[in-house]
C-alpha cells in the first residue's frame, strides 16, 4: 500500500520508511514560526523550568504581527518580551517592527518555506505554508515550547481527503471561493485531524498567492494541514524567494495511497462565494446574499492581504468612491511597498479608503478595525466566529478581495463580476 505526500513527509522526519494513519511519531521539526500573542507564554514556560535554549538560532523565524504596532501597555509588554528573547537567544530570523509582517505571508515572501519539510507555529493558520508541498500545522504555546527548545514534537500521522478541483475558474471568481464552497460542502468539522490534500486541473491557473489562500483556510474544516503538491507554479516561486539554493525533496502521494475520502468540485461551476455569520462553513453564492448592507470592508490577513488580493481590490476601486469605511492592510512591508510603487495607494486614496501597516489587528477583533455592537463587514479574513472582530452582536461575511471591494463601492454585499 502506498503513502500520501502528507504520510512520505513525516515518515522523513522520524527517519522510517513507513507511517501509517492514526499512528503516534517523534519529528524532526525544520521551521517554528513564532509570533507576538502564544509565544511569550511558550518562553515564560521554558523559563520557569529553567530552560533557557533554542535547537537552532537559524530554523526559528519570529516577527511581531497580531498587536504591531503595539495598541496597548500590554502588547508592548509582549513586544518587549519577545524581543528581548530573540536578541538573548541571537534569533538569526527575526523581523523587527519596521520589517515584521503577518506571519503566513512573511515566511513564504522571506525564503523560509521548502517542499518536504515540517513547519509548526503556535497559530491555527500555519497550515499556510502547505500549498508549497510541506507539512505544516499550528501548535498550541506548550507544544512551541517543546519545538523551540528540542526540535521535535509528536504528532498522531493523521488520515488525507483528497479535494479533485476540476475546471476552471470563471471571471470574478478566485481560489478564496474555492475555499468556501470547499468548506461549505464538507463543514467545521469534516476534515477533523485531517490532512487536506488539494490536486486538480484548477491548481493549475493559481499562483501560489491563490494556492496559500486554500491551505490557509483548512483549519476553517477542522483539519490538521493542508497541502498542494509541487509542480513548475511552486519551483518559479522558490527560485525567486528562497534565501539560499539549497536542495529540498519534493514528495508526492503513490497512486495506491489510501484516503478516507475523495471530494469532487467542477470550479467552472463555482461563483463568488459569502460565508454568511457566524461561521466559515457558511458559504452561499452572492446570489443569494447580495444586497444585504455593510459597514465596513476590510481587504488583508494572512489569507488575502497579498499583493495579488490588492492589484485585484484595486482593479474594481479604480475610479469609484466607497460607500462605507475601507479597511486596506498589506500583509508584509515589502507587500505595502510594491502596492504604494505600484501606484495602487493612489487607487485606494482617492476611493476614500484607510491603509494600514501591516498587522493582523482586526481579524481578531484587536484594533484597526474592530466593530461595534450590530455593525456588519464583509472581509477576506478567515473566520467569521461570534465577536471574531469585535463585538459579540457584530457580524462578519467572509468573501474575496474582489467580493469585498464591489461591496466597498456599494455598500451592501454585491457580486463583483458586475465591475469587472
Amino acid at each position: 500500500m502506498g503513502m500520501t505526500i502528507t504520510e512520505k513527509i513525516l515518515a522523513k522526519a522520524v527517519g522510517k520508511a513507513k507511517v501509517v494513519p492514526g499512528q503516534l511519531v517523534d519529528a524532526k521539526i525544520d521551521i517554528v514560526m513564532c509570533h507576538d500573542i502564544t509565544t511569550p507564554p511558550a518562553i515564560s514556560m521554558l523559563e520557569e523550568k529553567g530552560i533557557d535554549k533554542v535547537f537552532d538560532r537559524e530554523k526559528i523565524v519570529v516577527t511581531p504581527d497580531h498587536f504591531q504596532p503595539a495598541k496597548d501597555i500590554k502588547s508592548a509588554e509582549l513586544h518587549k518580551r519577545l524581543d528581548g528573547w530573540a536578541k538573548r537567544h541571537n534569533i538569526k530570523y527575526y523581523y523587527k517592527i519596521g520589517r515584521a509582517g503577518v506571519c503566513h505571508a512573511l515566511l513564504p515572501e522571506q525564503g523560509h518555506i521548502r517542499p518536504g519539510e515540517v513547519i509548526v507555529g503556535p497559530d491555527s493558520h500555519t497550515c499556510t505554508y502547505g500549498a508549497f508541498a510541506a507539512f505544516s500545522t499550528g501548535i498550541g504555546s506548550t507544544d512551541a515550547a517543546a519545538a523551540i527548545a528540542t526540535g521535535q514534537l509528536w504528532f498522531k500521522v493523521p488520515a488525507s481527503m483528497k479535494f479533485v478541483l476540476n475546471g476552471s475558474l470563471g471571471p470574478g471568481v478566485y481560489s478564496k471561493d474555492v475555499v468556501l464552497a470547499v468548506i461549505a460542502r464538507v463543514g467545521t468539522d469534516g476534515a477533523r485531524y485531517k490532512a487536506m490534500e488539494f490536486v486538480g486541473p484548477a491548481l493549475k491557473d493559481m499562483s501560489m498567492e491563490a494556492r496559500m489562500t486554500i491551505t490557509n483556510m483548512a483549519i476553517e474544516a477542522g483539519a490538521k494541514s493542508g497541502i498542494i503538491g509541487f509542480d513548475d507554479v511552486t519551483k518559479q516561486y522558490l527560485d525567486e524567494h528562497l534565501k539560499d539554493k539549497t536542495d529540498y525533496t519534493v514528495y508526492e502521494s503513490d497512486s495506491d495511497a489510501q484516503y478516507d475520502a475523495v471530494e469532487e468540485f467542477d470550479c467552472s461551476a463555482i461563483e463568488p462565494m459569502v460565508a454568511l455569520p457566524h461561521l466559515p462553513s457558511g458559504g452561499v453564492p452572492i446570489g443569494e446574499c447580495a444586497g444585504k448592507e455593510m459597514d465596513q470592508a476590510y481587504i488583508g490577513s494572512c489569507t488575502n492581504g497579498r499583493i495579488e488580493d490588492l492589484r485585484i481590490a484595486a482593479g474594481i476601486l479604480k475610479g469609484k468612491q466607497v460607500a462605507i469605511r475601507t479597511l486596506i492592510v498589506p500583509a508584509t512591508p515589502v507587500i505595502w511597498k510594491q502596492a504604494k510603487d505600484e501606484g495602487l495607494f493612489d487607487i485606494f486614496y482617492e476611493a476614500g479608503c484607510v491603509i494600514s501597516a501591516p498587522t493582523c489587528g482586526a481579524c481578531l477583533g484587536g484594533f484597526m478595525g474592530v466593530l461595534a455592537a450590530g455593525e456588519k463587514c464583509v472581509s477576506t479574513t478567515n473566520r467569521n466566529f461570534v465577536g471574531r472582530m469585535g463585538h459579540p452582536e457584530s457580524e462578519v461575511y467572509l468573501a474575496s478581495p474582489a467580493t469585498a471591494a464591489a461591496s466597498a463601492v456599494e455598500g451592501k454585499l454585491a457580486d463583483p463580476r458586475s465591475f469587472l
